[in-house]
């Protein structure tokens, strides 16, 4: 990668974060103790948007790095999903904490799987 290139992954991630912060706030807003949705949102859809961009034939490395690694991985948080998952369980949830950690790597899962299947329905 040249210079530009790994200043457009720099951005990218965080732009990814950014937007994680402003979706996860929206989502979450007046749910204070709840379950971690805004949370499982983002890494749901992160999911299926990597699973997507995996999918495209012929999508060129370089925009694939950018997007996927910067842009997506700034967005998509595995840390939080645990840090969510033992605050559940701190807090005498241990039954929504199960359901967040195995519940995100399954729907996360699903989700990049149709990704990746849509993606390879664009022109080869």
């Amino acid at each position: 990668m040249n210079a530009l290139e790994v200043t457009a992954l720099l951005v990218g991630g965080g732009l990814g974060a950014g937007a994680r912060y402003l979706l996860d706030g929206a989502i979450m807003r007046g749910r204070r103790a709840a379950f971690p949705l805004g949370i499982l949102v983002v890494n749901v859809l992160g999911s299926f948007l990597l699973g997507l961009l995996t999918g495209i034939p012929h999508l060129a490395l370089v925009w694939l790095t950018i997007l996927g690694t910067g842009v997506l991985g700034g967005f998509t948080t595995f840390s939080a999903v645990a840090v969510e998952t033992v605050l559940l369980a701190q807090r005498g949830r241990r039954d929504w904490a199960w359901v967040n950690l195995v519940g995100t790597l399954v729907v996360c899962v699903v989700a990049a799987a149709i990704g990746f299947t849509i993606g390879g329905l664009f022109p080869r």
